[in-house]
């Protein structure tokens, strides 16, 4: 695919994979090793048709008149005038005989751009009758690119997640130059023991390992245990792991608070600002969504109609409990669910008449930008998308008390 930079290569390429799953990295550095002629944008920056369009024009603008030294910018409106320009940019005596590689960051949001840029993309080589390949790398799989019009199908490429034994290693490399590379896998080895079930992302894995080291090693400072004394150094990071549990993702407090956390053996609910879980300030419906999010995470579908709906009749609890069932469901931990159960459960806890309006629904991607939701599922012809919530059982009833909501009534585990 990429062995000869003079002969034609796939018009485009999808990669796709889960967040940290080593996409760009691995087509950067391959593209950088091989040194091809490239040029990589990120749809997240480059937010409008225009902005895209120019970026990959400019970009190619500088490498092809790299060695004149001078370069104009070049500006760009349509996909048409995109072909045209670009054609003119690859009249250069360095691009002209070898392939150029245009790769296209994020590249889920092209679906929010113009119908035709997507298919312009997949078939810029025969647009253009250029060398060109299109890498598009994204999170999201092929299927929920493809128009409903059909479209030229490029050529697919999966990146798995890491295994846990793969994380061990990536992680293990960066250990500290004063303390053994031993020492350090055994650290990890207990980070991802605890982390790996609710977190695979290497990014977030990354930044607790950072984050919690020091506290692991404090009884190797203090002259207390030796490196070797697992048993020890597990005792004393145990319940600093647990604390950071309830943070995994949400960023509530800056790294140098945690660590002042860690030094005070503090309670994160003491500290001011975000990580006080009470002092978040919700719109008034939005903290309802979060509680029927929170519902409809923890408690079974079935039992809706027990909790929400008037003329239930009797219904014991033991009637419906089933074996696998035994088990706390905060100790499972948050189930998805479907947008019109979370609606269902709203309309049925808020005292007023609510109207499904544009208001609701943005007040939902509020909450999952605020990363208090979690977007599970995508929209499609056969389902919508599908949700979990992220936040803890005292969260859920400083967020209740606020609005004068019993939550723990209608909660099936304290039934």
């Amino acid at each position: 695919m990429f062995n000869n930079r003079h002969h034609f290569s796939f018009p485009s390429i999808f990669i796709y994979g889960h967040t940290a799953s080593g996409k760009t990295y691995v087509t950067q550095t391959l593209l950088k090793t091989l040194e091809l002629p490239h040029v990589f944008v990120n749809c997240v920056e480059c937010f409008t048709l225009r902005l895209l369009l120019e970026q990959i024009l400019n970009k190619l603008n500088h490498l092809s008149s790299s060695e004149d030294g001078c370069s104009t910018q070049i500006t760009c409106d349509t996909f048409n005038d995109f072909v045209r320009l670009f054609k003119q940019v690859t009249k250069a005596k360095n691009l002209k005989d070898q392939t150029v590689y245009i790769v296209l960051d994020k590249a889920e949001y092209l679906r929010d751009m113009e119908v035709n840029v997507l298919p312009g993309f997949l078939r810029l080589q025969e647009l253009c009758d250029r060398n060109v390949t299109v890498i598009f790398l994204s999170e999201i799989i092929w299927e929920k690119f493809r128009p409903s019009t059909g479209c030229f199908e490029p050529f697919v490429l999966y990146f798995p997640d890491y295994s846990i034994g793969n994380l061990q290693k990536i992680l293990s490399h960066d250990h500290p130059p004063e303390y053994s590379a031993d020492f350090y896998a055994a650290y990890i080895n207990i980070l991802l023991g605890v982390f790996y079930t609710v977190c695979r992302d290497l990014k977030e894995l990354s930044h607790l390992a950072v984050l919690n080291f020091p506290k692991y090693c404090e009884p190797v400072v203090k002259g207390e245990a030796s490196e070797r004394d697992t048993r020890k150094l597990w005792r004393n990071i145990e319940p600093h792991l647990k604390k950071a549990m309830q943070t995994v993702y949400l960023r509530e407090i800056s790294s140098s608070q945690w660590e002042e956390l860690q030094k005070d053996d503090a309670d994160p609910g003491q500290l001011e600002g975000l990580s006080t879980y009470t002092h978040v300030e919700l719109p008034y419906y939005s903290k309802f969504i979060l509680i029927a999010a929170y519902l409809a995470s923890y408690n079974p579908a079935r039992t809706d109609k027990r909790f929400f709906l008037k003329h239930h009749g009797k219904i014991k609890k033991t009637n419906f409990l089933k074996k696998h069932e035994k088990t706390s469901n905060h100790l499972l931990g948050p189930k998805m669910f479907p947008l019109d159960r979370l609606l269902a459960i709203l309309y049925s806890i808020v005292d007023s008449r609510v109207a499904p309006t544009a208001n609701i629904f943005s007040q939902i991607t509020s909450l999952v930008t605020l990363q208090l939701l979690t977007l599970v599922g995508h929209d499609d012809q056969l389902d919508g998308p599908k949700y979990k919530c992220t936040v803890s059982l005292d969260f859920i009833r400083a967020i209740a008390r606020t609005v004068n909501f019993d939550i723990i009534k209608y909660l099936y585990d304290f039934l």
